[in-house]
């Protein structure tokens, strides 16, 4: 979406700066074109936001009452208007609103968005173009309308990117402000959303690329024009359980996943653990399995994980038929067009599930991400993992991959040791490239593979 631009016989706003009296919030934006009379101006008190220090005069809508659509509405009506349909001004700096929109759209913490750049580029050029595209880019784009992040997350958002406008000696902003206000109306709820947009490597030369430098224009990012859109908790632990949220071992296997797609294709993918989905929902929409197996053991998590399958576009099998996949089943998928992978959705308890019941699921691969964090459920699950090595004992073992966070060295050390323990060779997948084409993920995050 390109920044508001003034379209033909639209006003030009005047030299003067903030002060206590101020025009109207323009027009543009909601397809108004006509100059507004010079002497229709309002008086508008300067208000405080919490936390953010004084501020100017505020416009007149962020002191009364609009309505909830008002960020659809001025989306709808930036489009509407000539000069951006035709493209009259330029996208300024289009990496930076880019990065910006890729993690505000996955709610990330905001520590980790690009404001130094920000600051430099507005020291450089104090523009309000700038901040009006990452404002189109994040709070006014059509995936943030529809499944907005939490409330205290936008309100932080805006805050920050009108105190760096306010550094600047640029134009002033009313759409900063109405958007602000917007949020300020809302109030806080138990779940938000977050999404995540795909990005895939290009091949180049028949040579699988990895993320290089940006002065090599051969090694560059191609976005999928796909995103995982999912419900979240607000809260880390609710419900009694950790699995409502996404962690950071999910956002890593997925970029492996999706740097390996061939792992993937036209196979059979069972995941443990799988939390609300981001994960497996990743791998179906890029890697092309046949079968995707989601499953977990929270009754409230499978709920929230049905959900989210539904809302990117998949149908999940009905509970209850997962359990025992016959050969003639795993023949008569065999053929079938891995665009639309099979999905199911199984309860599956690591200490109850039977050999016979893994036999059923004839998985060729087997994904979990942040299962290693307790002793307790490291020893269930290298018994599971031994039941599912029995279990294909006349055919090929399933490969294994299980990424998780060293949260505390002595459980992964356990963990490597209980396997040695049993039999089950392991080795370290090598890390991603320095630079992390999917999001800022921590250091201490790491991917064994098993051979059971």
């Amino acid at each position: 979406m390109f920044p508001p631009s003034p379209c033909p016989g639209q006003a030009q706003p005047g030299p003067s700066r903030w002060g206590p009296w101020r025009p109207l919030p323009a027009r543009a934006a909601r397809g108004e074109h006509r100059a507004r009379p010079r002497g229709s101006r309002v008086r508008a008190p300067a208000r405080t936001f919490p936390g953010s220090g004084p501020r100017r005069a505020l416009p007149l809508r962020l002191l009364g009452g609009s309505s909830s659509g008002d960020c659809a509405r001025r989306a709808r009506g930036l489009a509407a208007c000539p000069a951006v349909r035709c493209g009259a001004m330029a996208e300024p700096r289009p990496g930076l609103a880019l990065r910006f929109q890729r993690l505000f759209l996955a709610a990330r913490p905001l520590r980790s968005l690009p404001w130094p750049e920000l600051e430099q580029s507005l020291r450089t050029a104090p523009d309000s173009a700038l901040l009006a595209d990452i404002l189109h880019k994040t709070i006014l784009h059509p995936l943030c309308v529809k499944y907005p992040p939490s409330a205290k997350y936008r309100r932080c958002f805006l805050t920050e990117l009108i105190k760096k406008h306010e550094s600047t000696a640029a134009e002033p902003l009313d759409e900063l402000y109405d958007a602000l206000a917007d949020v300020l109306k809302e109030g806080e709820s138990t779940h938000c959303y977050k999404n995540y947009l795909l990005v895939l490597l290009l091949i180049v030369n028949s040579k699988p690329m990895v993320c290089a430098d940006p002065p090599l224009p051969s090694r560059v990012l191609q976005p999928t024009g796909d995103c995982v859109s999912l419900c979240e908790s607000t809260a880390l632990i609710s419900g009694g359980t950790t699995g409502l949220v996404t962690w950071e071992a999910a956002l890593h296997l997925a970029q492996w996943a999706l740097e390996n797609p061939s792992v993937f294709r036209d196979r059979t993918v069972l995941e443990l653990g799988s939390g609300i989905g981001f994960t497996g929902i990743a791998i179906c929409k890029t890697c092309q399995p046949r079968t995707f197996i989601f499953s977990d053991c929270h009754p409230r998590v499978l709920r929230q994980l049905g959900e989210n399958i539904r809302l990117n576009g998949f149908i999940p099998e009905p509970a209850g038929t997962w359990s025992i996949q016959t050969e003639s089943q795993g023949q008569e998928v065999e053929g079938e067009n891995c665009q639309n992978p099979k999905v199911i959705v199984a309860e599956l308890d690591w200490g109850s599930v039977t050999e016979k019941q893994l036999l059923g699921l004839r998985a060729d691969v087997v994904i979990a991400a942040d299962v290693v964090y307790d002793p307790e459920i490291i020893l269930v699950l290298i018994g599971m993992l031994q039941k599912l090595s029995t279990s294909r004992a006349d055919t090929k073992a399933p490969e294994v991959f299980i990424a998780f966070t060293i949260r505390n060295p002595a459980t992964y050390q356990l963990f490597q040791a209980e396997l040695d323990k049993v039999g089950i060779r392991w080795q370290m997948i090598a890390a991603h490239s320095s630079c992390n084409f999917l999001y800022d993920v921590q250091p201490d995050v790491t991917i064994l593979q098993l051979f059971i």
